[in-house]
C-alpha cells in the first residue's frame, strides 16, 4: 500500500490522464500551434540569413549568425529543460511564445529606428543588436519544442510514440517548405521591413490561438523529494547516467553536430551561388518536402526494434550525401542531395527522440532534452566560427587558384564555389568514419540493450507506470516560474 501524500500533492497516477483517444486529439491540436510558431521563428529567420548574404556578400558574417544561434542554444538547452520539468507543459508554450513576439516586437522598432545601412554595417553595433534580437526569438523557440518532446510522452500511448515523433517530424517539414518558399519571396520583393512585420503579425496568432488549446496536465510531476529545489541541475547528469549508453548517443550526436556545423554555415553560401534568392527559397521549399517524406515514413511504418541502429543507419545516410551533393556544380544535383537529406533528418530526430522517451522517467524528460540539446548544439557553433573564415580566406581562394584546380580539381571539377563543395567532402568523410566505428563500440550495444529491457511507459527511477509517485500541486505558469526560480 503506497504511503499518504504531502498536503498539497497528489499521486501521479490519480493525476495524470491516461494516454488514449482524447489526450491524441489534444496532441493533435499541439502540434498545430507548434506549426504555426515554428512557421513564424523559421520564416524570420531563413529571411535573415537571406538578407545578410544578399547585402553584406559575407560567407564570415552569415557563419556567425548561424553559429550564434546554436551558442545560444547550447548556452540555454538545460535552463529550458529544467525549466519544462518544473511548470506545466502549456505554461512552457506560452512562456516560450510571449518572449518571442516580444523579440520580433524589439526587432520591429529598431528596424524603424535606423537606416538599414546602419543594419546592414556587420562591423557596427546595431547589426548585431538586431540580429541578436531576432535570435533569441528563434532561441526561446527551443523551450517549446523540448515542451513538446516530454508532451509526446504524456499524451500518446508508448506503442505510438515513435510514430507520433515522426508526424513531428513531417509538421517541421511543412513549416520548413512553406517558410523557404516565403522567406525568400518575402526579401527579394518586399524587403526586410514587411519581413519582420509579418512574424512580428504571425507570432500574435499563435500566441492568442495557443490560449484556446487545451493539455490535459493537472499538475507538475516531480521526482520524490525534489520539487522543494528549484530548478535542480544536480539531477540532470544522474538522469542521463543511469541508462546505460545514453551518455554516449548524446556524445556521438554532438560530434554530428560539430561536422554539421560546416553544413549549416555553408549550405545557404553555396546554394545562393547557384539560384537567385528567389529561386533559392523555392527550391528550399520544394526540397523541404523531404522533411514530410522522412516524417511521414516514420509516422506510418514506425522505426524498428532498435531506434538505435536506426540512428546510425541515417547518420551513414547524410554523410554519403555530404560526399555526393556537391562534387559538381549541378543545380539538379544540389537540390536533389537537400531533398534526400531533408528526408532522414526527421527520422533521426524521431529515433533520438523515442529513445529518450522510452528509457528516461517523465519527470526527468525535459532536463535529459534540455542536457542533450546543450551539449549537442554547443559542437555546431564550434564548427561554424571555424569554417566560416576558413571557406572565406582560405578554401575559396585555394580552389580558384591553379594549385587547388589541379589538386581536387579531377574530384570537384570546375566552378564559383569548389571551395565550399570540399568543405562538405572533408566533413562528410569525416562523419562516415566516426559513425562506422560506432557500429562496434560498446555503448551501442548497452543502449541497444536498455532500450529493449525498458517497459514501455517509465516513471521514477525507471518505474513502471501506476507506481506510487507525486505531483506537485500548482496553479499556474505563473506559480511554476516563480517555484522553478526559487
Amino acid at each position: 500500500m503506497s504511503q499518504p501524500s504531502p498536503e498539497g500533492v497528489v499521486r501521479v497516477d490519480e493525476a495524470q490522464p491516461k494516454p488514449g483517444e482524447r489526450t491524441l486529439r489534444a496532441f493533435y491540436q499541439v502540434l498545430v500551434n507548434t506549426a504555426v510558431a515554428n512557421v513564424t521563428t523559421s520564416f524570420l529567420w531563413f529571411a535573415l540569413t537571406f538578407w545578410v548574404y544578399l547585402e553584406t556578400e559575407s560567407v564570415l558574417a552569415t557563419a556567425i549568425i548561424g553559429g550564434s544561434y546554436m551558442l545560444l542554444v547550447a548556452v540555454f538547452g538545460v535552463v529550458f529543460g529544467v525549466i519544462v520539468d518544473h511548470m506545466k507543459k502549456k505554461a512552457v508554450m506560452l512562456l516560450s511564445s510571449g518572449v518571442t513576439a516580444a523579440s520580433y516586437l524589439a526587432a520591429g522598432g529598431l528596424y524603424l529606428a535606423f537606416p538599414e545601412s546602419t543594419l546592414l554595417d556587420w562591423q557596427g553595433p546595431w547589426f548585431w543588436v538586431f540580429a541578436g534580437v531576432i535570435l533569441v526569438g528563434g532561441v526561446v523557440e527551443n523551450l517549446r519544442n523540448i515542451a513538446l518532446s516530454t508532451t509526446v510522452t504524456l499524451l500518446v500511448p508508448a506503442e505510438r510514440r515513435d510514430r507520433a515523433n515522426g508526424l513531428v517530424g513531417a509538421v517541421q517539414g511543412i513549416a520548413f517548405m512553406v517558410t523557404s518558399v516565403f522567406s525568400g519571396l518575402a526579401i527579394g520583393f518586399l524587403g526586410m521591413g514587411w519581413t519582420v512585420a509579418i512574424a512580428i503579425a504571425a507570432t500574435g496568432v499563435a500566441l492568442i490561438h495557443l490560449l484556446f488549446v487545451p493539455i490535459p496536465e493537472r499538475g507538475v510531476a516531480h521526482v520524490e523529494g525534489e520539487a522543494p529545489k528549484g530548478f535542480g541541475f544536480r539531477g540532470v547528469i544522474p538522469a542521463v547516467m543511469a541508462v546505460p549508453g545514453l551518455l554516449a548517443l548524446i556524445l556521438f550526436a554532438t560530434f554530428n553536430n560539430l561536422v554539421g556545423g560546416v553544413f549549416m554555415a555553408l549550405m545557404d553560401p553555396y546554394g545562393l551561388t547557384l539560384f537567385s534568392v528567389q529561386v533559392w527559397g523555392i527550391v528550399l521549399g520544394v526540397t523541404s518536402f523531404g522533411f514530410i517524406i522522412g516524417g511521414g515514413l516514420v509516422a506510418k511504418f514506425g522505426l524498428g526494434k532498435n531506434p538505435v541502429r536506426t540512428l546510425l543507419l541515417v547518420n551513414v545516410g547524410v554523410a554519403l550525401l555530404g560526399l555526393s551533393f556537391a562534387i559538381r556544380e549541378w543545380w539538379w544535383l544540389y537540390a536533389l542531395g537537400i531533398l534526400l537529406f531533408m528526408s532522414l533528418m526527421p527520422i533521426a530526430e524521431a529515433a533520438e527522440q523515442t529513445i529518450v522517451q522510452r528509457v528516461v522517467p517523465f519527470e526527468k524528460q525535459g532536463r535529459v532534452f534540455g542536457f542533450a540539446a546543450s551539449v549537442e548544439s554547443a559542437a555546431a557553433p564550434v564548427s561554424a566560427f571555424i569554417i566560416g573564415p576558413v571557406a572565406q580566406f582560405w578554401l575559396i581562394p585555394y580552389m580558384d587558384s591553379t594549385a587547388g584546380q589541379g589538386a581536387f580539381g579531377w574530384l570537384l571539377g570546375d566552378g564559383e564555389a569548389r571551395g565550399i563543395a570540399l568543405a562538405f567532402v572533408g566533413a562528410s568523410l569525416l562523419m562516415l568514419l566516426i559513425v562506422l566505428l560506432a557500429f562496434f563500440s560498446k555503448p551501442y550495444h548497452d543502449l541497444s540493450d536498455a532500450y529493449a529491457a525498458a517497459p514501455p511507459s517509465l516513471t521514477t527511477d525507471g518505474e513502471p507506470a501506476g507506481a506510487d509517485r507525486t505531483l506537485g500541486a500548482v496553479g499556474g505558469a505563473g506559480e511554476d516560474l516563480r517555484s522553478g526560480l526559487r
